[in-house]
């Protein structure tokens, strides 16, 4: 995850998901499994046409955009799924300034999945389609969980809601600090200078 601050407004861009490529052990109610994003999923998913909102934290009531608003940009890649965004809330750029972003998570529904098991015994479990609700960026104040899940009443059926976290090494470039720098050396040479005329 790459941050950049200036003028009070962050941009961050980087990888929420790696496609085929399988995650860390997760826990669930049948025990230890791990999972694949199959390619071209976040494109299926992307093409609904449903709008994806921005949050902090999974927090609906922290609504940072969404695609519709027009801050967030979401594309897959022979990579993955890549996010840029861009965020002006006063106290997420506050906790960017601290480090206290500590990376990505996502939330959906799946449509269709299917299972099969490695040669260790680990479940491996393959996401082909599938309903991408929201992206959250996360801060400190939130205890990481790989996979989470709840549930869902909606038209008479049950549905899961997942969530998946990406904790990443975070890039932050700070503009406004880099041209604080820069204003302080210009005015230490002037000063050297002024004081070079006087002697």
């Amino acid at each position: 995850m790459k941050i950049e601050i200036r003028n009070n407004e962050l941009t961050i861009r980087g990888y929420i998901n790696a496609v085929e490529r399988d995650s860390r052990q997760m826990q669930s109610p049948q025990g230890l499994f791990v999972e694949q994003v199959k390619a071209g999923t976040w494109t299926r998913s992307l093409s609904s046409g449903n709008d994806i909102n921005l949050l902090l934290n999974h927090d609906n009531n922290r609504k940072l955009g969404s695609i519709s608003q027009g801050n967030m940009i979401l594309k897959e890649d022979n990579i993955g799924l890549h996010a840029e965004v861009r965020v002006v809330d006063a106290e997420v750029v506050a906790k960017a300034k601290k480090n206290q972003l500590v990376g990505w998570s996502f939330g959906f529904n799946a449509n269709k999945d299917t299972w099969t098991k490695r040669e260790d015994g680990i479940n491996r479990r393959f996401l082909e389609d599938i309903n991408l609700v929201e992206v959250s960026i996360l801060d400190d104040t939130r205890t990481p969980a790989y996979v989470g899940t709840s549930i869902e009443s909606r038209e008479d059926k049950e549905v899961m809601f997942e969530q998946r976290f990406l904790k990443e090494d975070i890039d932050l470039v700070d503009h406004s600090e880099i041209k604080k720098t820069n204003a302080a050396e210009e005015q230490r040479e002037l000063d050297l200078i002024a004081i070079e005329i006087e002697l």
